[in-house]
């Protein structure tokens, strides 16, 4: 199979989608250009500002992108190649990008706020804290997964390490010449990106090597590193989103951008052949002995390159307050996703133009970016540029990628610790009156107390914790796709409520439902096997993790089928009073 081929297939797809798909789904919720949104109805200077779409563009993709659509199509191709691009093209179509635009506008439609809103209005406050609970502790895991890759590439990179760094203090410098000396987009644009990629230089030329530096071990850079990322995650969770966040994502996204652009030269002008098993069988075989099995591995696997939880927490947590127009939902919250899409079959691509004995071999020696990196700089290298330089640069946007999912999720999952707090119960004295809260839910609603809660939690799992470390894609993927099948639930009562075209989300729930909730209880089984036969060390956290996000999913289940149930009720109900 032609490489070249498959691509442009695959962006033919997700352009008609874009162009037809897309505008039935914003007739079909009711999308209203002329509706103010929140980012001017309660604009406070912090949180909800309004984003030239550009802007909001580059911050929203690059917030969701990370690592997903790269790691997850070059884990899943054991599977075979037509089986990961199948699930790519058709997941981002119909499930990914649609439950995208979807919660992006049931979170504009709600003040701003995050999709546990719509879980109140919906199933009640008993439902809006379970879901707050299994939204936090898929966002701490999120958190760190890619600030445990962050901090491997910086360690196997020290140029990625220097460029990252100082892409920090650029960021920042560009939000105050816009947002205070009140420079327009584009002329700091102008000036702004092509430091950018002079950061790529720099750090070419003056590599951040601690192992060099200190004389410490790669483990041990690994760890000053994942701390040194856990203080910045804290300092860019309780900043103003213009000053750094914002700014951050936005310049991060050309080099993104930049990536993909190479990525398909590469891939259009060589005609890289696939050489990968195109169906590798239902099971194959896994590390250590035993077999992976394509249902439902395959699915959660993949992870942001079809389909994302996650997403609904950037798009109601992040990307709504900023909103400046509801005409932008379309761009932003499903043009994103198809984007994303794109991404993901340049990561399989990269790694398909191989033997499946090559790719085995790889997976099992490095890490699945180092693998990426390496399959797009082979194809650079045949277009004349340098292998090694090109190889670099690749990891840089990977790491561009990762850092701005990392901020961005430790700035949620404040955002869901503190609503959490707030969403409990208010005391109230004798007369009904409401009381002042107590010392602990201030103290926990407090921002700076929120994010040391989220960080130290990171810093638990990755330093102290090695068994769930090792464990942390496999946990994060089910609990990602999960996530988003309790968003797609949220959306289908509210949609079935409010009577829109309630299959559109009804239908993906389902699917992602049972592929999602399979390998959450295999996960589960797995390792509560390990804790039984080996002791607690060796999977004892990761099977209690596995069994509290189940339960929580299935509570919130059985509540939507509650909820369902009294819909019909009141509809039956309302239909014989009117035929009587």
């Amino acid at each position: 199979m032609n490489g070249a081929l498959l691509l442009l297939i695959g962006i033919a797809c997700f352009a008609a989608a874009y162009f037809l798909y897309s505008r039935f789904i914003a007739a079909s919720i009711g999308v209203d250009p002329g509706r103010p949104t929140p980012a001017h109805t309660m604009g406070d200077g912090i949180d909800y500002v309004p984003a030239h779409p550009v802007v909001l563009y580059g911050h929203h993709f690059a917030a969701i992108a990370g690592a997903g659509p790269i790691v997850g199509p070059v884990l899943a191709a054991e599977f075979g190649w037509v089986a990961v691009a199948l699930w790519i093209v058709f997941g981002c179509i119909f499930i990914g990008s649609m439950h995208d635009m979807v919660t992006l506008f049931l979170s504009v439609r709600h003040e701003g706020r995050s999709i546990g809103s719509v879980i109140e209005e919906v199933l009640g406050r008993p439902g809006k804290m379970i879901f707050l609970m299994f939204c936090f502790s898929a966002l701490v895991l999120v958190m760190a997964v890619f600030t445990g890759q962050v901090a491997d590439s910086f360690v196997s990179n020290p140029e990625v390490a220097t460029s990252s760094l100082l892409g920090i203090f650029e960021a920042a410098l560009f939000g105050v010449c816009v947002y205070r000396l009140r420079w327009s987009v584009k002329w700091a644009s102008l000036v702004f990106v092509p430091v950018l990629f002079l950061l790529v230089w720099l750090g070419v030329v003056f590599p951040c090597d601690l192992v060099q530096l200190f004389g410490v071990t790669a483990a041990t850079a690994r760890t000053i590193w994942v701390v040194v990322l856990f203080v910045y995650c804290f300092v860019a969770s309780t900043l103003p989103v213009w000053l750094l966040l914002q700014p951050r994502d936005y310049l991060n996204s050309y080099l993104l951008y930049a990536m993909l652009a190479i990525g398909l030269t590469a891939v259009l002008v060589v005609h890289p052949t696939i050489q990968i098993d195109a169906v590798a069988g239902f099971a194959v075989p896994k590390a250590g002995g035993g077999s992976k099995y394509l249902f439902p591995l395959l699915f959660v696997t993949v992870a942001c390159g079809a389909c994302s939880g996650f997403h609904a927490l950037v798009a109601s947590g992040t990307t709504s307050k900023q909103l400046d127009s509801e005409r932008h939902i379309r761009p932003v919250g499903y043009g994103c996703m198809l984007l994303e899409g794109v991404v993901a079959l340049l990561a399989l691509l990269a790694v398909a133009c191989g033997t499946q004995a090559d790719l085995r071999e790889g997976l099992a020696t490095l890490p699945p970016v180092k693998l990426f990196a390496q399959g797009l700089a082979g194809f650079c290298a045949k277009l004349g540029l340098p292998e090694k330089t090109s190889e670099s640069f690749m990891l840089l946007a990977v790491a561009a990628f990762l850092m701005t999912s990392v901020d961005a999720c430790t700035r949620l999952a404040r955002f869901v610790w503190q609503e959490l707090w707030s969403t409990s119960a208010a005391p109230v004295d004798a007369e009904g009156a409401a009381k002042a809260p107590s010392p602990l839910v201030r103290l926990n609603r407090n921002m700076y107390f929120a994010t040391t809660v989220v960080v130290l939690i990171g810093v638990y799992l990755l330093v102290f914790n090695p068994s769930m470390s090792r464990n942390l894609w496999t946990m994060f993927a089910s609990a990602n796709q999960m996530l988003a099948s309790l968003t797609l639930l949220t959306a289908s009562l509210w949609l079935f409520k409010k009577h829109l075209r309630w299959w559109i989300a009804f239908l993906p729930m389902c699917f992602m439902i049972l592929t999602s909730g399979t390998a959450v209880l295999q996960l589960f089984l797995d390792n509560l096997g390990k804790w039984t036969k080996e002791g607690f060390a060796a999977g004892g956290v990761t099977a209690i993790g596995a069994a509290v996000l189940f339960c929580l999913a299935v509570t919130l289940l059985v509540l939507g089928g509650l909820k369902l149930r009294r819909i019909l009720a009141t509809r039956m109900l309302q239909s014989i009073a009117k035929r009587k």
